[in-house]
């Protein structure tokens, strides 16, 4: 922007010149018309001339002014946004860390999970199995207990009646 100024003021000086030349202070060869009126015209032109440079300094100082302070508020939210990126790099690590360690220990209990699960499914067919047994040689059992119970009873009543015979056959030799 520094060297475009002085190009910028060249080409005000060469088209200042040029307004002079028409309006005619000074003719083709350079010489004078009229003093007065061409001192008139210089100081006039000079005026003109130096009030549109103040002009143009002013508003270049503004607009520098202006770049200025939005370089200073970018610079501002700069500062902010890097803060605010390492305090979400500090949270980040923390978490990620105690994160993977879980995930590690998930992982861990998942291949220690998966034997003890064939384990218990192996153990829960042969506990099955176990008390299907069971319960059939319960079921044979009372089975078998009651027909010794009949048998029992069945021979109680034998022997019974074979005693009362016994025992009539005994009175009557009396």
């Amino acid at each position: 922007m520094s060297t475009q100024i002085p190009v910028l003021e060249q080409q005000q000086q060469q088209s200042q010149m040029m307004r002079l030349k028409t309006s005619g202070v000074l003719n083709y060869s350079g010489s004078p018309l009229n003093d007065d009126k061409e001192e008139e015209m210089t100081k006039s032109a000079l005026s003109a001339f130096r009030a549109k440079e103040e002009e143009i300094e002013r508003k270049k100082a503004e607009v520098r002014e202006r770049v200025q302070a939005q370089l200073g508020r970018v610079e501002e939210e700069t500062k902010k946004l890097a803060e605010i990126r390492e305090e979400l790099e500090a949270l980040a690590d923390p978490m990620r860390k105690e994160v993977a360690l879980i995930r590690k220990k998930v992982d861990l209990l998942n291949r220690e999970l998966k034997p003890l699960g064939q384990t218990c499914q192996r153990k829960e067919k042969e506990y099955k199995e176990c008390l299907d047994a069971f319960n059939e040689k319960s079921r044979e059992k009372t089975q078998l207990v009651s027909k010794l119970m009949e048998l029992v009873s069945e021979s109680e009543k034998l022997r019974m009646k074979k005693l009362e015979e016994l025992s009539k056959s005994i009175n009557s030799l009396h």
